[in-house]
Protein backbone atom coordinates (compact mmCIF):
# COMPACT_ATOMS: atom_id res chain seq x y z
CA UNK A 1 0.00 0.00 0.00
CA UNK A 2 1.32 3.43 -0.97
CA UNK A 3 1.71 5.70 2.04
CA UNK A 4 0.46 9.27 1.78
CA UNK A 5 2.02 12.41 3.25
CA UNK A 6 0.10 15.67 2.98
CA UNK A 7 2.59 18.49 3.40
CA UNK A 8 2.54 22.24 3.94
CA UNK A 9 -0.22 22.19 6.52
CA UNK A 10 -0.94 25.57 8.08
CA UNK A 11 -4.32 24.95 9.73
CA UNK A 12 -5.44 22.41 12.30
CA UNK A 13 -8.71 21.75 10.46
CA UNK A 14 -6.89 20.82 7.25
CA UNK A 15 -4.58 18.42 9.07
CA UNK A 16 -7.49 16.77 10.85
CA UNK A 17 -9.40 16.35 7.59
CA UNK A 18 -6.38 14.74 5.95
CA UNK A 19 -6.07 12.34 8.88
CA UNK A 20 -9.77 11.44 8.72
CA UNK A 21 -9.51 10.80 4.99
CA UNK A 22 -6.63 8.40 5.49
CA UNK A 23 -3.36 10.33 5.23
CA UNK A 24 -0.50 8.49 6.92
CA UNK A 25 1.54 11.60 7.71
CA UNK A 26 1.20 15.36 7.93
CA UNK A 27 3.99 17.79 7.10
CA UNK A 28 4.58 21.24 8.57
CA UNK A 29 7.11 23.65 7.08
CA UNK A 30 9.32 25.59 9.49
CA UNK A 31 11.97 26.98 7.19
CA UNK A 32 11.84 30.70 6.42
CA UNK A 33 12.39 30.01 2.72
CA UNK A 34 8.88 28.63 2.19
CA UNK A 35 5.62 30.49 1.63
CA UNK A 36 3.94 27.70 3.62
CA UNK A 37 6.00 28.44 6.71
CA UNK A 38 4.28 28.21 10.07
CA UNK A 39 5.49 29.32 13.48
CA UNK A 40 6.66 26.88 16.10
CA UNK A 41 3.41 27.47 17.96
CA UNK A 42 1.28 26.79 14.88
CA UNK A 43 3.22 23.63 14.13
CA UNK A 44 2.87 22.42 17.69
CA UNK A 45 -0.88 23.04 17.63
CA UNK A 46 -1.25 21.02 14.42
CA UNK A 47 0.87 18.14 15.70
CA UNK A 48 -0.90 17.98 19.05
CA UNK A 49 -4.35 17.97 17.44
CA UNK A 50 -3.73 14.87 15.35
CA UNK A 51 -5.10 11.45 16.34
CA UNK A 52 -2.87 8.44 17.11
CA UNK A 53 -0.99 6.64 14.32
CA UNK A 54 -0.68 9.71 12.08
CA UNK A 55 2.97 10.62 11.61
CA UNK A 56 4.24 14.20 11.71
CA UNK A 57 7.11 15.61 9.68
CA UNK A 58 8.91 18.93 10.23
CA UNK A 59 10.40 20.33 7.03
CA UNK A 60 13.60 22.40 7.21
CA UNK A 61 16.05 23.77 4.66
CA UNK A 62 19.59 24.90 5.45
CA UNK A 63 18.52 26.11 8.88
CA UNK A 64 20.80 26.55 11.87
CA UNK A 65 21.32 23.51 14.08
CA UNK A 66 20.05 25.47 17.09
CA UNK A 67 16.77 26.12 15.31
CA UNK A 68 16.40 22.44 14.39
CA UNK A 69 16.83 21.56 18.05
CA UNK A 70 14.21 24.15 18.97
CA UNK A 71 11.81 22.56 16.47
CA UNK A 72 12.41 19.13 17.97
CA UNK A 73 11.84 20.37 21.51
CA UNK A 74 8.77 22.48 20.75
CA UNK A 75 7.00 20.56 17.99
CA UNK A 76 8.09 16.97 18.72
CA UNK A 77 7.69 15.69 15.15
CA UNK A 78 7.97 12.01 14.27
CA UNK A 79 10.46 12.80 11.52
CA UNK A 80 12.67 15.62 10.31
CA UNK A 81 12.83 16.41 6.60
CA UNK A 82 15.74 18.35 5.14
CA UNK A 83 15.47 20.07 1.76
CA UNK A 84 18.76 21.91 1.47
CA UNK A 85 22.42 21.08 0.96
CA UNK A 86 22.74 19.48 4.40
CA UNK A 87 25.14 16.52 4.59
CA UNK A 88 24.23 13.08 5.89
CA UNK A 89 26.19 13.53 9.13
CA UNK A 90 24.72 16.99 9.67
CA UNK A 91 21.18 15.64 9.34
CA UNK A 92 21.92 12.69 11.61
CA UNK A 93 23.43 14.74 14.44
CA UNK A 94 20.04 15.35 16.05
CA UNK A 95 19.44 11.70 16.88
CA UNK A 96 16.06 11.71 15.13
CA UNK A 97 15.00 9.76 12.05
CA UNK A 98 15.10 11.96 9.02
CA UNK A 99 14.08 12.16 5.38
CA UNK A 100 16.35 13.83 2.84
CA UNK A 101 14.81 15.53 -0.15
CA UNK A 102 16.72 15.19 -3.41
CA UNK A 103 16.04 17.81 -6.08
CA UNK A 104 15.37 15.99 -9.35
CA UNK A 105 14.86 19.05 -11.53
CA UNK A 106 18.07 18.34 -13.44
CA UNK A 107 16.99 14.80 -14.28
CA UNK A 108 19.39 11.86 -14.32
CA UNK A 109 22.28 14.10 -13.25
CA UNK A 110 20.72 14.20 -9.77
CA UNK A 111 20.74 10.42 -9.27
CA UNK A 112 24.25 10.18 -7.73
CA UNK A 113 23.03 12.29 -4.79
CA UNK A 114 20.76 9.42 -3.77
CA UNK A 115 23.87 7.60 -2.55
CA UNK A 116 24.96 10.41 -0.25
CA UNK A 117 22.52 9.88 2.64
CA UNK A 118 22.96 6.34 3.99
CA UNK A 119 21.66 7.35 7.43
CA UNK A 120 18.36 8.73 6.11
CA UNK A 121 15.20 6.83 6.97
CA UNK A 122 13.98 7.55 3.44
CA UNK A 123 14.67 9.71 0.40
CA UNK A 124 12.13 12.14 -1.02
CA UNK A 125 12.52 12.77 -4.74
CA UNK A 126 11.05 16.16 -5.65
CA UNK A 127 10.72 17.95 -8.97
CA UNK A 128 12.35 21.27 -8.11
CA UNK A 129 15.86 22.35 -9.02
CA UNK A 130 18.90 22.09 -6.76
CA UNK A 131 18.88 24.84 -4.14
CA UNK A 132 15.19 25.64 -4.64
CA UNK A 133 12.55 25.01 -1.96
CA UNK A 134 9.99 22.27 -2.48
CA UNK A 135 6.27 22.77 -2.91
CA UNK A 136 6.69 24.29 -6.36
CA UNK A 137 4.34 21.92 -8.14
CA UNK A 138 7.06 20.83 -10.57
CA UNK A 139 7.12 17.20 -11.67
CA UNK A 140 10.10 15.20 -12.92
CA UNK A 141 10.55 12.08 -15.03
CA UNK A 142 9.09 9.37 -12.82
CA UNK A 143 10.92 6.64 -14.72
CA UNK A 144 14.11 7.89 -13.03
CA UNK A 145 12.97 6.49 -9.67
CA UNK A 146 15.49 3.69 -8.98
CA UNK A 147 14.18 0.26 -8.03
CA UNK A 148 17.31 -1.02 -6.31
CA UNK A 149 17.87 1.34 -3.38
CA UNK A 150 17.38 -0.19 0.05
CA UNK A 151 15.92 3.03 1.46
CA UNK A 152 12.22 3.77 1.00
CA UNK A 153 11.60 6.32 -1.76
CA UNK A 154 8.95 9.02 -1.53
CA UNK A 155 7.66 10.58 -4.73
CA UNK A 156 6.88 14.31 -4.72
CA UNK A 157 6.55 17.19 -7.14
CA UNK A 158 3.55 18.20 -9.22
CA UNK A 159 1.27 15.43 -7.99
CA UNK A 160 -2.52 15.73 -7.95
CA UNK A 161 -5.57 13.51 -8.25
CA UNK A 162 -5.34 13.55 -12.03
CA UNK A 163 -1.82 12.15 -12.35
CA UNK A 164 -1.15 10.24 -9.15
CA UNK A 165 -2.37 6.94 -10.55
CA UNK A 166 0.07 7.13 -13.46
CA UNK A 167 2.83 8.24 -11.09
CA UNK A 168 2.33 5.24 -8.83
CA UNK A 169 2.22 2.83 -11.76
CA UNK A 170 5.41 4.29 -13.21
CA UNK A 171 7.53 4.90 -10.12
CA UNK A 172 6.21 2.34 -7.59
CA UNK A 173 7.19 4.55 -4.63
CA UNK A 174 6.98 3.60 -0.97
CA UNK A 175 5.04 6.81 -0.37
CA UNK A 176 3.78 9.93 -2.13
CA UNK A 177 4.00 13.50 -0.87
CA UNK A 178 1.55 16.20 -1.96
CA UNK A 179 1.22 19.91 -1.18
CA UNK A 180 0.23 22.20 -4.05
CA UNK A 181 -1.92 19.51 -5.67
CA UNK A 182 -4.43 19.63 -2.80
CA UNK A 183 -4.52 23.39 -2.28
CA UNK A 184 -6.75 26.32 -3.14
CA UNK A 185 -3.82 28.65 -2.32
CA UNK A 186 -0.39 28.05 -0.76
CA UNK A 187 -0.89 26.46 2.65
CA UNK A 188 -4.70 26.33 2.39
CA UNK A 189 -5.98 22.88 1.57
CA UNK A 190 -9.02 22.28 -0.63
CA UNK A 191 -11.24 19.55 0.89
CA UNK A 192 -12.42 18.25 -2.48
CA UNK A 193 -8.90 18.08 -3.93
CA UNK A 194 -7.61 16.42 -0.77
CA UNK A 195 -10.33 13.76 -0.81
CA UNK A 196 -9.87 13.16 -4.54
CA UNK A 197 -6.12 12.73 -4.16
CA UNK A 198 -6.34 10.17 -1.37
CA UNK A 199 -9.10 8.31 -3.21
CA UNK A 200 -6.98 8.20 -6.38
CA UNK A 201 -4.02 6.75 -4.48
CA UNK A 202 -6.17 4.01 -3.00
CA UNK A 203 -7.69 3.24 -6.41
CA UNK A 204 -4.21 2.94 -7.91
CA UNK A 205 -3.19 0.57 -5.14
CA UNK A 206 -6.29 -1.56 -5.64
CA UNK A 207 -5.61 -1.84 -9.36
CA UNK A 208 -1.98 -2.84 -8.93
Amino acid sequence: MTRIKCCGMTRVEDALLAARLGADAIGVVLTARSRRRVSLQQARSIVRALPPFVGTVALLMDDEAAFVREVIECVQPSLLQFHGVETDDWCAQFGRPYLKAVAMGEGAAALPRLQQYPQAAGLLLDGHGLGEPGGSGQAFDWSLMPATLAQPLILAGGLDAGNIGAAIRSARPWAVDVASGIESSPGIKDPAKLAAFIRAVREADAAA
